[in-house]
């Protein structure tokens, strides 16, 4: 009778524990759904004094009619609506027309970007017309094929409705500036013509910058400058609903991404840059609409770029520079930021409550330090395994790398998430479970060495193979007794110790990541003697302690799922995770129902990554892209149909082939630096750009080229076999020419008058050029596209003409 009650009693605090589990699974979801979404759009009736999406989507719809890039007949519309919008707000707007030409830092081969562009600069002035002004930036053009309607006008209907705002509050303590850059997209030309010509650039002290890379999504303040101590300081004080991280920053910072923001700051100007990067199948994409943009995240970037605004225009003197502070947004609207050197007090917490959990359960009989080993096992298994599981299922959806095979999965956004979600969390249990039960060891290692071998099925991975191995091996040695809750669940934490003072040492502002959720966890263990204090308050406790700091860890991941196409970045937000779960997940009986839950969940998880392969996501809101170029080759005759698309439509297969050329791929030069789908075709009637190469009064040499008619954008190649020297573009210093025999490229868009590249030569020599001109329009002597059904749109560049050709010239 005594042993049925102890069995009751142990089934009992069974059933509590799972449902307490259940419960934390939950609340976590819905706090992660709550801490990533967007505020409702106030509508035009709002307070005149509020941010109002419905007010700033006026603008949009005008802003995002059609695709406007820079040069184009559209972007000049654009332009002139922003004047005027600006006259009528008394900002007496200038246009300031300058050529941008800079040479990229992100190309390993001499490579430079031109354009003539457009800014639109208006001044609200301030009392003081001496004091540091503050700038609102964002910039007006989209690239090609795409309306816009987020990326950037969004940015631009925001930072109308801001100045209008503040202009209806009364006169500013300092200048407000309203900076509107052109050329963005051609490679931030328009921001780096006014920060290196415009006399205004001088006065400007801070710089507000709104941009996106999406169609909706939480509005993110993602990136300040150096030494933002003060700046976070008014950040933190001026906004009502924060939405910030210092390791978005500090991760950015060391991404190949740019914005107009960019510009800025390496001028010296500091400030905030907000973004918004949900719904990315609208980024660049001609579904970029006003109706597809989520008018929450407009909401929420400007009114919180308003508090920013109005505290910057109004204070007595601007941020200085301070040690950089660690911060991050927390549940209800609150930031808490601190300086660097605090975050070694939390970790010093964090020892302490461990400290605290440890001697409470080894006065309890219940700590072994073979169990802290075998946590500390557990964890690495969890990790290897975790980025073998993650590596499989992302090669699993049968979807490349890079931004135009990526939209397989962008369509179906959700779907894809959801798998990625079910598939970590199905590891954290499974781990967790394990730990607990030693007969579990051969079943952990074949989970691991079958996740790694399966990588190899879509092409050999040596890495998914490793990890595999590292895998089994690791369990065999971790799983093979059972382990103590106690033991165990400080062996996790110490782990996390470990890697938070790694971090701490290393990228400072990112530890907090680490260093929270250790800390929530290491005063869960305090409580609770290391987890062995089972009564069923305590585990409700454990259970909304964990949902509290798992739906904070899911929004991060979610934002990490966004930003970057490498799932296995996740592995760190589900070492976290179990890191809080352990407790009400550790395998502590003999049923192995646990660790077969979380192997459904696997299971279910890679189900739904079968459905993101097999299921055609495409629909009129999610259309494919489709591509068709005529390259008319000026020096042999020929001309071939192409698309530079990773993969081909029935309808491009239909394009390309309309001349009855055998389908192929082939590299053009100046063209393309990659093959491109192509198709030979009947050549066309085309106009050549006009090139020349002449010596100037002082010696130098002067390279021209002026681009056929109608031609908005166009490349030149140029290489040497001779050394030279003193290279200039449109009169301007640039260096052109890093070595002999490299070809050096020029982008250029927007320069009908065509460009000129100077440079000096020490002896007589030769150079070879090689050039692309791109006219917007399908030829009229070409056989007609096909046309395209609802479920296919027009990408980018297409439907267009571009001559290719080459020249030699000697002196």
């Amino acid at each position: 009778r005594m042993r049925a009650g102890q069995m009751r009693a142990r089934e009992a605090t069974s059933v509590i524990k799972n449902l307490a589990l259940a419960l934390c699974l939950i609340v976590a979801l819905v706090l992660a759904r709550w801490g990533t979404g967007t505020p409702k759009p106030l509508p035009v009736t709002a307070p005149a004094n509020e941010f109002s999406a419905g007010r700033a989507m006026v603008d949009d719809r005008v802003i995002a009619r059609a695709p406007h890039p820079v040069g184009s007949p559209e972007n000049a519309v654009v332009r002139d609506y922003l004047v005027q919008r600006m006259t009528a707000m008394g900002l007496n707007p200038q246009i300031q027309r300058t050529d941008a030409i800079q040479r990229t830092p992100r190309s390993d081969t001499p490579f430079v970007l031109g354009a003539m562009v457009e800014n639109i600069v208006g001044v609200l002035p301030g009392k003081d017309r001496n004091a540091p002004a503050l700038a609102i930036m964002a910039h007006y053009d989209s690239v090609p094929g795409s309306p816009g309607a987020a990326d950037d006008a969004a940015g631009v209907s925001a930072a109308l409705e801001i100045l209008r705002i503040l202009k209806a509050e009364g006169t500013p303590a300092r200048d407000v500036i309203l900076l509107i850059t052109d050329a963005e997209e051609a490679g931030l030309l328009g921001a780096v013509g006014f920060w290196r010509d415009d006399p205004m650039a001088k006065h400007i002290g801070f710089v507000i910058n709104l941009e996106t890379r999406g169609g909706g999504g939480q509005a993110q303040m993602f990136q300040t400058g150096p030494d933002n101590g003060q700046v976070m300081a008014l950040y933190r004080k001026a906004t009502r609903d924060p939405v910030a991280t210092s390791v978005t920053s500090y991760v950015y910072e060391r991404m190949p991404n740019d914005t107009d923001f960019t510009v800025s700051k390496t001028a010296g100007v500091t400030g905030l840059n907000y973004a918004f990067i949900g719904r990315q199948f609208d980024y660049h994409s001609p579904t970029s609409t006003s109706d597809n943009l989520d008018q929450g995240s407009l909401q929420q970037m400007g009114a919180n770029a308003l508090d920013a605004a109005r505290a910057v225009a109004n204070a007595p003197a601007l941020p200085g520079k301070a040690s950089s502070m660690v911060y991050s947004s927390t549940f209800g609207g609150y930031l808490l930021a601190y300086p660097q050197l605090a975050g070694w007090g939390v970790l010093l917490g964090a020892l302490a409550l461990m400290a605290v959990g440890v001697w409470r359960a080894t006065r309890r009989g219940v700590f072994a330090w073979t169990d802290v080993a075998r946590g500390a096992g557990a964890t690495l298994y969890l990790a290897v395994t975790a980025v073998a599981l993650l590596r499989l299922a992302r090669h699993a959806t049968g979807a490349g790398f890079g931004f135009m095979e990526q939209r397989v999965l962008l369509a179906q956004a959700w779907r894809w998430e959801l798998a990625l979600l079910l598939l970590g969390l199905g590891l954290a249990l499974y781990v967790a479970a394990a730990a607990g039960r030693g007969s579990s060891r051969i079943q952990a290692a074949v989970l691991a060495a079958v996740a790694g071998a399966a990588t190899s099925a879509f092409g050999l991975d040596i890495v998914g193979l490793c990890l595999g191995g590292a895998g089994a091996v690791i369990a065999l040695f971790t799983f093979g007794r059972p382990a103590g809750i106690a033991g165990a669940w400080t062996g996790v934490m110490a782990t996390a110790l470990l890697v938070a003072t790694v971090a701490q040492v290393l990228a400072g502002p990112t530890a907090f990541l680490i260093a929270w959720p250790l800390t929530l966890a290491a005063a869960m263990g305090a409580l609770s003697a290391q987890g062995d204090v089972r009564a069923g308050w305590m585990k409700l406790v454990l259970a909304a302690a964990a949902a509290l700091g798992l739906g904070w860890l899911l929004v991060f991941g979610h934002g990490l799922y966004l930003g970057l196409d490498l799932a296995e970045l996740l592995t760190a937000i589900i070492w976290l995770g179990a890191l809080l779960v352990w407790p009400l997940a550790h395998g502590d009986d003999e049923r192995a129902a646990g660790r077969m839950a979380a192997l459904v969940l696997i299971l279910a998880a890679f189900v739904v990554v079968a459905l993101a392969r097999w299921l055609p996501p495409w629909s009129v809101r999610h259309p494919q892209a489709t591509v068709a170029i005529l390259v008319q080759d000026l020096d042999t005759g020929k001309a071939s149909r192409v698309a530079n698309l990773p993969e081909l439509t029935a309808w491009n297969r239909q394009a390309l082939e309309a001349d009855g050329g055998k389908l192929g791929k082939q590299t053009i030069p100046a063209f393309n630096r990659r093959p491109v789908w192509s198709a030979p075709a009947k050549p066309v009637a085309a106009a050549a750009p006009t090139l020349g190469l002449t010596r100037q009064a002082d010696g130098s040499l002067l390279l021209s080229l002026v681009p056929p008619p109608g031609a908005r954008s166009f490349a030149l190649e140029i290489k040497s076999k001779s050394r030279l020297t003193e290279s200039t573009v449109n009169g301007r210093p640039v260096p052109l020419f890093d070595k002999p025999d490299e070809w050096t490229r020029l982008r250029i868009e927007a320069m009908p008058q065509g460009v000129t590249v100077g440079f000096r030569a020490a002896a007589p020599g030769e150079i070879e050029t090689r050039y692309v001109a791109v006219t917007e329009r399908w030829p009229a002597d070409a056989k007609p596209l096909p046309p395209r059904d609802a479920k296919s749109v027009a990408w980018g560049v297409t439907d267009a003409l571009a001559v290719v050709g080459s020249k030699r010239f000697t002196w």
